[in-house]
């Protein structure tokens, strides 16, 4: 049997949206082992002058506890 956690953890980047989820993944792994999946529950962007500064994500990152 498989027991699995869910956090949720935010991520940006200026680069774009898969670096943004990619940060978080570096970012949780730092403290979290096991991870699964990571869902992105919601994107959106902050502007600067009519252009994208930063891509942002909020995800759920999903791992297994460890016995």
């Amino acid at each position: 049997m498989s027991v699995l956690k869910v956090i949720e953890v935010l991520g940006n980047s200026t680069e774009s949206f898969e670096d943004a989820v990619q940060n978080v993944i570096n970012e949780a792994s730092k403290t979290v082992k096991n991870i699964k999946s990571v869902y992105v529950q919601d994107m959106q962007v902050s502007v600067k002058d009519n252009s994208i500064a930063e891509y942002r994500v909020n995800t759920k990152v999903t791992f297994g506890i460890m016995e």
